[in-house]
This record gives C-alpha cells, structure tokens and sequence, in this order.
C-alpha cells in the first residue's frame, strides 16, 4: 500500500425506528422514520485495517433502536428523541467505538428526510487535532524512513 498522509472512510446506514416529541407539553403521534446517518471515519492506524470492522461495529451499535419506538429506550425514554439529540448521543457513543477499532469519527450527519440534514462536525476540538498531528508526524517519519532506506539502497 502507498504512503498516504489521511485515509478515509465514508459510510451509511439507516435505522428504521418510531418516535414522538412532546412540544408545549403536548405529545405528538408516534410516526415512524428512516433516518440516514453517514459517517466520515478517519484511519489511526497504519495498519491495515478491513473496512468491515467499522460496519460490523457500527452494525451493531444501531441494532438495539432497529423497529423500536425509540422513546421507550434509554437513554430517549429521559431525551427527546429528536433528529438533533439522536446525532450527539450516537455521535458520542460511535467515537468511542470506532477509536476502540482504529478509527476518528470526523463527521456524522443525519437525515429524518430527504430534505432536512443535521451534521456534526469533530473537525475542531483539541483532541482530533493532536491526534492529526500525531498522525501527519508519524506519516512523515515513514516517508523520510522510506526515502532514505531507498537512497542508501541505490
């Protein structure tokens, strides 16, 4: 495989659930979506490591809210299971996931439909920058690594 400086990955899934929101203390009917969720997930290995891991993990993180009314599952029988507070508790619990299998959640977006994104972007905090430079100074090692053992070769 050729040095590369970043590597992504870039995936979707769509989770078929109900939910109902409660505005001015009134409850909504329970109606069901396809939400769409796409991830960018950045590689920190480098390793290879088979993009299946990520879907599998992924796969089954979403498994337990697949066909449910998701009001009556923690953590959204105490959160309002809005499009917006879906995207931060799976954004935050799929970090933590897809760092346990070698990768940085860059951005997630979700769709309840065709017409109506909301996206989070991790692009900014501090962490992901230190990882990213930790990451571009260790590409550059191997590069440099690479350069010198094919000069001194020649």
């Amino acid at each position: 495989m050729e040095n590369r400086m970043f590597q992504k990955y870039r995936f979707k899934f769509y989770l078929n659930a109900s939910h109902y929101i409660i505005i001015n203390g009134s409850q909504g009917a329970v109606h069901p979506h396809t939400w769409e969720f796409v991830l960018e997930i950045l590689l920190l290995k480098k390793e290879f490591i088979e993009f299946a891991a990520f879907e599998k993990a992924i796969d089954r993180y979403f498994q337990p809210f697949q066909n449910q009314t998701l009001n009556n599952i923690p953590p959204f029988n105490t959160i309002m299971p809005t499009l917006e507070n879906l995207l931060e508790r799976f954004g935050q619990d799929i970090r933590v996931l897809l760092r346990e299998q070698g990768g940085e959640l860059t951005q997630i977006e979700g769709s309840e439909t065709p017409t109506r994104t909301y996206i989070i972007s991790y692009q900014q905090e501090d962490q992901f920058s230190d990882d990213i430079a930790r990451m571009t100074q260790d590409s550059m090692d191997d590069m440099f690594t690479t350069m010198l053992n094919n000069a001194t070769r020649h």
